[in-house]
């Protein structure tokens, strides 16, 4: 037969409200953090999704600013190819004016010299920039494309910008795992090439044209601006298409971020209602093993416990 010791009873009481004073003070912890997960052993699984969601959240977030990044670089391409576009039809306007045989030769020196002005201009909208980047040259966005030696004048000599090829690179932005999708349009795409219809080509070719008094030289190139024209508004539809495909993905990153954001909560959080019923019922239990303990062992123990 085991003998029941005073000792053993002792330890044993000491041993049961350590218990509950532990388990009280772990409820009590999560009341006054609203956390139900303090610590790895207050759920092993639990923090396990914890921290996969956590790891989830945090690549959703920088999904989405690369998104925010792309929109503002789409949007921006498509400002400053709308103000090209605008150029080139003023260049239309008044190339047909020039290839009118009735201008003496003073009224097309002075739609040369405006002639002059829009290749300047558009010179100016090759070499935009958003952040600090060059949006027309490819992956050499930190490049200047279309960089001239200053003329006589003190004007930037641009008598070579037909002969510029830019850099063909894409910009990738990735917007979604495994999803990187090309936002940029390169100079040459959007200004031409070796092409004969290189805007820059055709302006040269208006500017001489119009010196010489050569109205007919003028004529010929009205299709070529056209068929310019028609290739920017192309590279608009796409960049267009680009956008309207990336608000779907930030809608997207949207969506998953409140479902992540609802199952760490569920994982993480406490229910503070429950958690206040549990601290109570324990807070009692605890009193009641001091209440137990007092009749068992010497009051000066139970004094000294308290």
């Amino acid at each position: 037969m085991l003998r029941v010791t005073s000792n053993m009873m002792n330890s044993q009481l000491l041993l049961n409200l350590n218990r509950n004073a532990r388990t009280m003070n772990d409820t009590q912890l999560q009341l006054a953090t609203g956390r139900k997960l303090n610590k790895p052993s207050d759920d092993p699984v639990g923090i396990t999704y914890s921290l996969r969601y956590r790891a989830e959240l945090s690549s959703n977030e920088q999904y989405q600013k690369n998104v925010d990044s792309a929109i503002s670089w789409l949007d921006y391409n498509d400002t400053v190819m709308t103000q090209a576009g605008d150029v080139i039809q003023r260049l239309r306007e008044i190339s047909v004016q020039g290839s009118n045989g009735t201008n003496p030769q003073t009224a097309l020196d002075s739609i040369n010299a405006e002639v002059k002005q829009l290749k300047a201009q558009l010179v100016d909208i090759a070499n935009s920039q958003l952040n600090g980047k060059y949006i027309f040259n490819g992956q050499q966005y930190d490049a200047k494309p279309f960089d001239f030696p200053t003329g006589a004048d003190g004007m930037p000599d641009t008598s070579g910008a037909a002969l510029i090829t830019t850099d063909s690179g894409n910009v990738n932005y990735s917007v979604g795992e495994s999803v990187q999708l090309p936002i940029n349009v390169t100079g040459s795409e959007v200004f031409g090439g070796v092409e004969i219809d290189n805007i820059f080509s055709i302006i040269d070719r208006i500017s001489n044209a119009l010196a010489s008094g050569n109205i007919t030289g003028v004529s010929a190139e009205l299709n070529n601006i056209d068929t310019r024209n028609n290739k920017m508004l192309s590279l608009q539809a796409d960049i267009g298409a680009k956008t309207n495909r990336i608000e779907l993905m930030q809608s997207r990153l949207s969506d998953l971020e409140v479902n992540l954001t609802d199952l760490q909560s569920k994982t993480e959080d406490g229910d503070y209602a429950e958690l206040l019923m549990k601290s109570k019922v324990q807070e009692n239990i605890y009193n009641a093993s001091l209440s137990v303990g007092s009749k068992i062992i010497q009051s000066t123990l139970v004094d000294f416990i308290r």
